[in-house]
């Protein structure tokens, strides 16, 4: 699975370290929701459920452990979004961080956060030098006396300590009805889409007051709805070109050039039900998660509950490769109704190279599937199994009576230990997984 090439066979992942607190009792507020690399892979934001953004950097490679990368610490934590309140409707808005997409590189670093209805676009910038000896003030900002004034001074910059400041630069709101599931920055590097369930809008990042809806699935009579938005995407080089999926199962690819409202497909990806499988959850389960471009643009990964699947642009009948998560629970599907977990909604990611996708699963196990070599691999995150620099072993879910050694049965499974977020570092192989207050980071164990 290296950026190069490699099997899941031939990379070992060793773990580097968890971020987090160790308490059982954790406290709803510190519950990670969103994890994103940015395109350089040197900083590493994180949202939770209490608003807050942490941002982690990368330190630089030590020549005395060269085997050992850099470790991500932290770099700058802001209180994104506040609780609000919504008068006209008296629906209280969680300050919960539902997604974090990081601008391309430039001189600072930009990133956008959303809640349910307001997204933000903040600034993250270094000071390491004050200004001093201004004319009208002293030092710690009290104005001075004009009569005392009798010289002219120029003021110069003196060295400080380093100071990481997040600003925000705009705030773009009172668009969404629904609850926004996704933002996505457009290739042009001027735009970006926010969807919620049932409209997507185009904003520009210049203007804060207006955005235009390019799809809204929004049927008159609300009793005839049929289906929700659950994740968008633009295309990672074409402008004019994004999906949005459904919990209906289908991936809709649009073309902007077509006409202002997209309210028509340029293409529609769905897989036919296999009949064999069909019961009462079918509708639940085919639901879509997630949805991701490849890096290359080629393929497209969505997420259901029980699959991975790769899709080719180029064909819209059915997905070129399809990856069982967790085919083991499809046996427990009443149990995980009656608990809500059905409803989980599990991200997934490629890596650098397009070669492995990754995405999570319960019991802290997160799952990679090589589109290479086809092999597959599911690993632990732990912190029993976490001391410095040691190798992650596979593991095993048994189904049947008898379990080997190494092997956990699937109904000793916890349900409450779940990765649902999880981001692969766009150039090497270090992994970020979040699981409820912690964030584990592995990365591959170099020889």
């Amino acid at each position: 699975m290296a950026g190069a090439g490699g099997g899941t066979s031939d990379v070992q992942w060793c773990f580097s370290q968890v971020k987090g607190a160790i308490d059982d009792d954790v406290a709803e507020a510190d519950i990670i929701s969103t994890v994103e690399f940015n395109h350089s892979g040197e900083l590493l934001a994180t949202g939770d459920k209490g608003g807050r953004v942490v941002i982690f950097q990368q330190e630089p490679e030590s020549k005395n452990q060269p085997q050992c990368r850099g470790e991500y610490n932290v770099y700058s934590t802001f209180q994104s979004h506040e609780p609000e309140f919504d008068y006209l409707k008296s629906l209280e808005i969680e300050e919960k961080i539902n997604k974090i997409r990081w601008l391309p590189q430039n001189a600072a670093q930009f990133l956008l956060s959303t809640n349910d209805k307001t997204i933000k676009l903040w600034k993250i910038s270094e000071r390491d030098k004050r200004p001093e000896g201004y004319n009208l003030k002293e030092e710690d900002g009290r104005y001075r006396d004009l009569n005392t004034v009798t010289t002219l001074r120029v003021p110069i910059f003196r060295p400080m300590d380093l100071m990481v400041e997040a600003s925000p630069r705009r705030v773009f709101a009172n668009a969404h009805t629904y609850h926004i599931n996704s933002i996505s920055v457009n290739s042009d590097c001027e735009t970006y889409l926010s969807a919620d369930d049932l409209r997507i809008n185009l904003w520009n990042l210049e203007i804060t007051d207006r955005s235009f809806n390019i799809v809204d699935i929004k049927p008159a009579n609300m009793e005839e709805l049929t289906e929700v938005i659950t994740a968008a995407e633009f295309h990672p080089n074409q402008c004019n070109t994004f999906v949005y999926s459904s919990s209906k199962g289908t991936i809709r690819l649009c073309d902007m050039r077509a006409s202002a409202l997209c309210d028509k497909h340029a293409k529609q990806f769905e897989e036919p039900e296999d009949p064999n499988n069909r019961s009462f959850f079918s509708e639940i389960i085919s639901s879509i998660s997630d949805v991701k471009f490849s890096h290359s643009g080629r393929y497209m990964m969505t997420r259901d509950y029980l699959s991975v699947k790769i899709w080719d642009l180029n064909m819209e009948s059915r997905p070129v490769e399809t990856y069982q998560v967790h085919e083991y629970l499809r046996s427990k599907l009443c149990s995980l109704y009656e608990n809500d977990c059905i409803f989980d909604k599990f991200e997934c990611c490629w890596n650098g190279n397009d070669s492995v996708v990754m995405t999570g699963s319960y019991n802290n196990f997160f799952r990679m599937f090589d589109r290479v070599y086809r092999q597959d691999v599911t690993l632990e995150a732990s912190r029993e199994n976490s001391k410095p620099r040691s190798v992650l072993k596979p593991r095993k879910v048994s189904t049947g009576g008898k379990r080997k050694k190494d092997e956990i049965s699937v109904d000793s499974l916890d349900f409450n230990k779940k990765i649902l977020h999880t981001a692969w570092h766009p150039l090497d192989n270090i992994i970020a997984v979040a699981t409820t207050n912690n964030l584990y980071i592995f990365q591959e164990k170099l020889n």
